[in-house]
């Protein structure tokens, strides 16, 4: 079975859930290689309150003995400490229609709200909002960890870095270069002074009872080339990890390296030149963002994407009560006012799953000793073709 993941639960239920098929067996993993991505997911400068109610912490259900993978499904839980205080709104139990069940019906313009009422005939927006809330990506971050400890094994690194929120910016190029620095600033930007201008902007967002979206880059170190084929475009890597950024609540465009840049320049300064140096074969840039014809090219995979703000804020937009048909305010809950930081490390998690999928894909095996030697083996054919265009041939 292919490496993926599905996710269970809703925002103020019991627990959000990760169900992990196509793990391989004999894989070192515990607890504090999800917890670790749990965490750095509810940090930010910005965030609700919320994040003081809960931690996040991973319990394993299957899948798992004596702290290795046992090829099987790796089934992962997380509680929502939250649902003592929703537990007569949310429990699963048929109730009468009360002071715990009262139907919210004031759709928020930007959110799933409309949409999956009209979609699913609810005449009561909590069914929409619980499960189309940003806390599920809770559940990613789990099978993002477990993607991350599995690439690990092989040298592959996945990082990321915020470098815009709202007018404030740094360079992306340098924020991708400098991601390894992102986790000492409580915005996740590399660079010191424009962090400093991030969280003013921030604070400016929520003074007017508003809220800010960003950019933010995601870069994975040690891909060989090869992850990822142009025979397909099911197959293509750039299209499975723009579908997986996508697919983040709030995201609204994806780049890869120069992105939408390459559609001002030259082809002369764009492409990302091949050299042979020591014998091997290297790049005198990344402008492509380690991606060409669907595949990895050996050169680090750069990935950036901008969210928009999120659409619960305090002053409420303009909307229609769906049960009078009367103008009114947007429904309101515990809202961000800049959710940016938290989004980089969701978007790390979902590049990890795409990568460790393909990864798999190009190496095989049921179990970490056969994937290893397929590895081994494949990076050894390139070095041995790399030495053989050194000689000339």
């Amino acid at each position: 079975m292919r490496f993926g993941f599905s996710t269970a639960g809703e925002s103020h239920g019991p627990a959000e859930v990760t169900l992990v098929h196509g793990v391989p067996a004999g894989m070192d993993l515990v607890s504090e290689d999800v917890n670790r991505d749990l965490s750095r997911r509810q940090q930010g400068y910005g965030r609700g309150g919320r994040q003081k109610i809960e931690r996040d912490e991973v319990e394993f259900l299957g899948g798992l003995r004596h702290g290795k993978t046992l090829g099987s499904p790796l089934s992962m839980l997380i509680r929502n400490m939250d649902y003592a205080n929703w537990e007569m709104r949310m429990t699963p139990e048929p109730v009468e229609r009360g002071k715990h069940s009262e139907p919210v019906t004031l759709p928020r313009p930007g959110h799933a709200d409309l949409a999956g009422m009209q979609k699913y005939a609810f005449d009561d927006l909590r069914n929409v909002l619980e499960r189309s809330s940003a806390r599920e990506t809770t559940a990613r971050v789990a099978a993002g960890g477990v993607a991350k400890k599995l690439l690990s094994e092989f040298g592959i690194e996945v990082r990321s870095a915020v470098y815009r929120i709202g007018e404030a910016a740094c360079d992306k190029e340098r924020a991708a270069l400098d991601a390894a620095k992102a986790d000492a600033s409580d915005v996740r930007c590399p660079d010191p002074e424009v962090a400093e201008r991030m969280k003013a902007e921030i604070d400016a967002a929520r003074y007017a009872r508003d809220a800010l979206g960003g950019e933010f880059v995601v870069v994975a170190e040690g891909c060989p080339p090869g992850l990822g084929s142009y025979v397909d475009w099911r197959d293509k890597l750039d299209a499975r990890l723009a579908a997986a950024i996508m697919s983040i609540n709030a995201m609204k465009g994806v780049e890869f390296g120069l992105g939408f840049e390459v559609a001002r320049r030259r082809s002369s300064e764009v492409q990302d030149e091949i050299l042979l140096e020591d014998g091997r074969l290297v790049r005198a840039s990344n402008r492509l963002g380690g991606l060409e014809g669907g595949m990895t090219n050996g050169e680090p995979v750069v990935v950036s994407a901008a969210m928009k703000p999120i659409s619960t804020i305090a002053q409420a937009l303009r909307t229609v009560d769906l049960s009078t048909g009367e103008p009114a305010r947007a429904f309101r809950e515990r809202a961000d006012s800049c959710a940016v930081p938290a989004a980089a490390v969701i978007g790390e998690s979902m590049v990890a799953v795409v990568l460790a999928e393909a990864f798999l894909e190009k190496f095989g095996g049921d179990n970490m000793t056969d994937i290893r030697s397929a590895h081994e083996a494949y990076l050894q054919r390139i070095q041995d073709t790399h030495r053989a265009a050194g000689n000339g041939g």
